[in-house]
């Protein structure tokens, strides 16, 4: 970074960091996500001084289980520190957008924090408390100028309103994150968005070794020595056959071609072996000998908001479960189809349904589809849930009922662009704003879930 920012060295980051709950698999070992493991550890405690390291955020914020303590501290202190702020992050788009929302709820309360060096009530962590009376002072004139940057209704450019000298967002953008990159330039007047590294809990995988590209040209170069990588040729077309009679061809890191798609397979030092990370990835250049991959999408995952990913099959069963609820209506799901709903913050699934009911007279009232929409969530995976009971960045899912008919036009409009009538297939998941007018346009009734999903710690 420093070949491309100048004197990092002489500021702070603003991360917003977090620690997630840890669960226990039936043979009794801890499971959490990497970072998790990471800031718990006596390596990120007890780090070295690393000028170009150096965080707002105190370890006693980001080792605090209870999200909204550790949100209020980290943006409190980012407030505190604005000055000397160079670059603000954190590990996804969704994440550092959160942070943002927070601040839009919130900025009353900091604001108040500042003006009377007392720390919010509702801040209980003791640890934190006592690293806080370290930081806190009263400070009138910052606490005046939070209130008149917050106070109105536009937020346009707020990162760098408040945060003067922020020079780039190191946030992860390609993927899944892509769809937040308006959002984050309304909110940053368009500064740089760095995507440094590629890696998931699995294994680290690769750098980039151009971080201030732009999103779309964004390539990871693979270092081989984190693992042993082999790839899968991937055909969208033709899938790949999985079954033990007909194994998948493997190609080595060396033999992979430019232009090319393949879905990664690591063995690692912790014991993986050939372990398939669903990464879909493509190469587009090589980096001296090594290989350069833009990563394109998450194998079968139709959507996703924050760290979770879900597919088909996934979102099938949620829909199953849902409509056991419709039966004693005489009602049932005729088709459905969803996106991920991110305009506002935290995101949020939206399911479109249409309904075949045979007794108007019997169906299904508003909090019977309140309680479907419920129904979905409890069916989705733990990460998925985690998000929404314990993290908060991940509203409330949201079925949107249309009219009779409506998934026969949306078939007539694919036709009328071309798509074959017999292979047309109702997408599960869509995007194409033609399509979202549609949709909309055809609207019966809209219905949110009423209550968070069951989630328990203990859950792998």
């Amino acid at each position: 970074m420093s070949r491309y920012v100048p004197d990092l060295d002489k500021g702070k980051g603003l991360y917003f960091l977090f620690i997630k709950a840890e669960a226990r698999t039936p043979g009794g070992l801890v499971a959490r996500p990497v970072l998790t493991g990471y800031y718990k550890s006596d390596k990120f405690k007890n780090r070295p001084y690393d000028p170009y390291l150096v965080y707002t955020s105190p370890d006693e914020a980001v080792l605090c289980a209870d999200s909204f303590q550790s949100m209020y501290t980290q943006m409190l202190c980012g407030l505190l520190m604005r000055e000397e702020v160079l670059r603000m992050g954190a590990v996804f788009a969704s994440g550092l957008l959160r942070a943002i929302r927070f601040l839009q709820l919130n900025w009353k309360q900091l604001s108040e924090d500042i003006k009377t060096g007392v720390l919010n009530p509702k801040i209980t962590d003791p640890s934190i408390r006592t690293r806080m009376e370290e930081i806190l002072r009263p400070n009138r004139e910052l606490a005046d100028f939070i209130t008149e940057e917050c106070e109105g209704e536009n937020w346009e450019r707020i990162i760098t309103r408040i945060w003067p000298n922020t020079k780039y967002l190191d946030v992860i953008v390609t993927g899944a994150m892509a769809q937040y990159i308006p959002t984050l330039d309304y909110y940053s007047g368009g500064l740089p968005l760095a995507c440094t590294m590629y890696a998931s809990s699995e294994c680290y995988f690769g750098l980039n070794l151009k971080p201030m590209c732009t999103p779309n040209e964004v390539s990871y170069t693979i270092m081989p020595n984190m693992g042993y990588f082999e790839f899968i040729p991937h055909d969208p077309i033709n899938r790949v056959n999985l079954s033990r009679d007909s194994p998948p061809r493997l190609v080595d890191l060396a033999d992979v071609e430019v232009g090319k798609e393949y879905e990664i397979v690591v063995t690692t030092y912790a014991g993986l072996c050939r372990y398939r990370v669903g990464d879909i990835l493509k190469v587009s250049s090589f980096y001296n000998n090594a290989p350069q991959f833009k990563f394109i999408r998450r194998k079968n995952v139709l959507l996703s908001i924050d760290a979770d990913k879900t597919d088909e099959s996934e979102l099938q069963k949620g829909i199953d479960n849902a409509s056991e609820l419709l039966l004693e209506f005489d009602t049932s799901v005729v088709e459905y189809t969803s996106y991920a709903d991110t305009k506002n913050i935290p995101g949020h699934y939206v399911i479109y349904w249409e309904l075949l009911v045979k007794d108007q007279a019997k169906s299904p009232s508003d909090e019977v589809l309140n309680k479907c929409c419920l129904a979905i969530e409890d069916s989705l995976n733990t990460v998925y849930r985690q998000c929404r009971v314990t993290d908060n960045s991940i509203g409330p899912l949201e079925i949107r009922v249309v009219k009779n008919g409506t998934f026969e036009e949306l078939m007539d409009y694919a036709i009328s662009r071309g798509a074959s009538i017999n292979q047309y297939k109702v997408p599960r998941c869509v995007s194409f704003a033609p399509i979202m007018e549609l949709l909309d346009s055809r609207l019966v009734s809209v219905h949110f879930s009423p209550a968070a999903p069951h989630w328990t710690p203990q859950e792998v």
